[in-house]
């Protein structure tokens, strides 16, 4: 009989941990949360909300498994919980404790990879509960009862949207607020006069030293009248910058380079860093590949550091080693665990191929890179400017190169204000050169860019909303309760999604805020650290809100069903509009009874594969439009979709049309 008992809170990785232990231990997962919130008391929300106090109960599906470890827990000489080093693991073991009844023999460790000498390690430092932690994860999910059942109770009567949240809620306000910017700009003209020499890009910036900016056609007109095409370089001016290295990846700026880069979303990134850090098989062993990816430290083990220090000098020179990142103390960045990292610097991306599947490579890939890069020297860059004249009209050639590589020899930054690397001709003062073509390019001013879920993850963080464990579950409900939709990569509010964040701020502005909510990020972050009791805050939110959810209920108008008009062909009910997680569509009023739904949305025309079905418009797990045949499973076309531009004030497109569908005026 094993003598020791090991929780771990994810399946996934007991038989790695199983086999770096050996015997004398029996390691078995708890498959997350034992216990929940009770749906007793008031509002059925399981708190007093005089004291302020919990009721838990037990999760339906865990009782048999609650008994197995039980039965276990009571024959065991030491119980050891290794739930993940986090707020959430943290609770998970303090209820795992409490139910098993094994305070007395009970000990908590806590590794940030899975392997061998991290779990050895570990259990040599085995440690108690930390309480204060705890107490901060139950003031976290209080608050989230009381928003999630008062508030979405109703939402649902009133409005009939499906919830809301206090990180999430927050979230779609920034999102609804740039879509109605988004949709109330008025686009304006203005013109660039632009033209290439040896393929480097000139373009004009001034008059008489003074900043020229164009805004019609005639201004366009009066310069070409006024300038040839003998243009004297009069000034060369070069300036060597350095650019630093980047930070380790945090949950935060992992989720975004996979976005920008891989054209991952965010709930796709967390589910493949997980598999990483739980284990993959190499051999006969399974081993973690990354550290814990729900982190916001920069920290890095002395070990790894060393490790990587050693790698950088023997592959690039001693010249490439750089200086170990710190934190600038941003607020409500925790520390307790590492950044993300790769376990093994010898298991290069080369070599896990042959254990990877390609999206896990793919994401590994700038785990591994950004790791080492953020251990490497700055690369040192060369920019370069060349200033022509023409009639008093000063054109200017911008480029850069690369002096000294730095870490950029292994990672390269993917950020759209950066200078290209480009390579200017070799021009000397006072020399005259003719331009290769100039023009006159009509534009119109964009409206501000919806964010991507990269943009809006990386402004959460900004602002301190939501924590490195939240950002992708953020994400994926607002997609799912249909507030959003992503279409090329650019998040758009819904209508229910405009008219939930709408009547949200009408009667809760004051509590979904970024500023409120970030307040309350920073308490809950004060109690973990044993700084603050949770009672006082809890009391402070609930007198806040409750009253505001009082005079919702009576004063808040009921939004009425939109019906569309038809009856369904199934039962004859009404048809009516209703949202999704792939937006706004037509399904009967007799649902779950009849789940008729009716095909809406642009048609292009019969099927060309089967010459049956029609093709519309439908979405992908990434909630991303694409063409299909309604004649699916019998026939799979498939189709890409592009939206629509708006085009607006642009020129059909004629002789005077660039390939960027810009009109244009031939200056020389």
């Amino acid at each position: 009989m094993s003598n020791t008992l090991v929780i771990m809170e994810s399946p996934t990785k007991t038989k790695a941990v199983q086999k770096y232990l050996g015997e004398g231990f029996i390691v078995l997962s708890s498959e997350g949360h034992i216990r929940n919130l009770a749906t007793t008391g008031e509002f059925g929300l399981g708190v007093d909300i005089n004291t302020f106090e919990p009721k838990y109960k037990m999760e339906r599906n865990k009782k048999e498994l609650v008994k197995e470890l039980k039965g276990l827990a009571k024959t065991a000489q030491l119980v050891v919980l290794a739930t993940d080093p986090d707020r959430e693991g943290e609770a998970i073991a303090y209820h795992l404790n409490e139910v098993l009844g094994c305070q007395d023999k009970s000990k908590r460790v806590r590794f940030n990879e899975i392997t061998k000498d991290a779990v050895l390690t570990a259990f040599e430092n085995q440690t108690e509960i930390d309480m204060n932690l705890v107490k901060s994860q139950e003031a976290r999910r209080i608050l989230d009862r009381f928003i999630g059942f008062r508030l979405s109770k109703l939402l649902q009567k009133k409005i009939r949207s499906k919830s809301a949240g206090r990180v999430q809620s927050v979230a779609l306000k920034l999102v609804v607020e740039r879509e109605k910017e988004w949709q109330s700009f008025v686009p304006e003209e203005y013109w660039t006069i632009e033209g290439t020499y040896k393929k480097a890009a000139v373009k004009l910036s001034k008059y008489n030293n003074q900043k020229l900016e164009l805004k019609t056609e005639p201004e366009v007109l009066k310069i070409k009248k006024q300038i040839n095409n003998q243009f004297l370089v009069t000034e060369i001016k070069e300036q060597e910058r350095q650019r630093k290295s980047p930070n380790p990846h945090t949950t935060s700026t992992m989720l975004q380079e996979a976005s920008s880069k891989l054209g991952f979303a965010s709930n796709k990134t967390s589910l493949i860093a997980q598999q990483l850090y739980e284990g993959i098989k190499v051999s006969d062993n399974i081993t973690g590949f990354i550290t814990y990816p729900r982190t916001d430290s920069i920290r890095l083990s002395e070990k790894f550091v060393q490790d990587a220090f050693d790698y950088i000098t023997i592959n690039y020179g001693q010249e490439y080693l750089g200086e170990v990142k710190t934190s600038a103390k941003k607020k409500n960045v925790q520390d307790a665990h590492e950044a993300i990292r790769p376990t093994d610097l010898t298991m290069t991306p080369e070599q896990a191929k042959d254990y990877l599947t390609r999206d896990q490579l793919r994401l590994y890939k700038i785990i591994y890179a950004r790791s080492l890069a953020s251990l490497m020297a700055s690369a040192k860059l060369i920019g370069k400017t060349i200033f022509l004249t023409n009639n008093g009209y000063e054109f200017k050639m911008t480029g850069s190169t690369v002096a000294f590589s730095g870490f950029l020899k292994c990672y390269a930054f993917d950020d759209e204000s950066d200078d290209e690397i480009i390579k200017l001709p070799n021009l000397k003062v006072d020399k005259t050169i003719e331009l290769d073509d100039l023009y006159g390019l009509r534009h119109f001013t964009k409206p501000p860019s919806r964010y991507s879920e990269a943009k809006l993850i990386k402004l959460l963080e900004e602002i301190g909303v939501g924590r490195p464990s939240t950002y992708a579950p953020i994400m994926r409900t607002l997609k799912e309760r249909g507030y959003i939709i992503v279409e090329n990569k650019s998040i758009k509010a819904t209508e229910k999604g405009i008219l939930t964040s709408d009547k949200l701020q009408e009667f809760f502005n004051d509590i979904i805020n970024e500023t409120y909510t970030s307040s309350i990020e920073e308490s809950l972050d004060v109690i973990s650290n044993g700084e603050l009791d949770p009672k006082p805050l809890l009391k402070e939110f609930w007198e806040r809100f409750e009253p505001r959810i009082e005079a919702a209920m009576e004063l808040m108008e009921e939004v009425p069903i939109e019906k569309a008009g038809i009856d369904c062909p199934n039962c004859g009910l009404d048809l009516v509009y209703r949202y999704g997680k792939y937006g706004k569509f037509i399904a009967c009023s007799g649902f779950p009874k009849c789940r008729y739904i009716h095909q809406t949305g642009p048609k292009f025309g019969q099927c060309p594969d089967c010459g049956i079905g029609e093709i519309i418009l439908k979405f992908n797990k990434r909630y991303q439009r694409f063409k299909a045949c309604t004649n699916y499973p019998n026939c799979e076309y498939t189709d890409s979709y592009q939206e629509p531009k708006n085009n607006a004030g642009q020129e059909a497109e004629n002789e005077n049309t660039d390939q960027n569908g810009l009109y244009r005026i031939k200056i020389i």
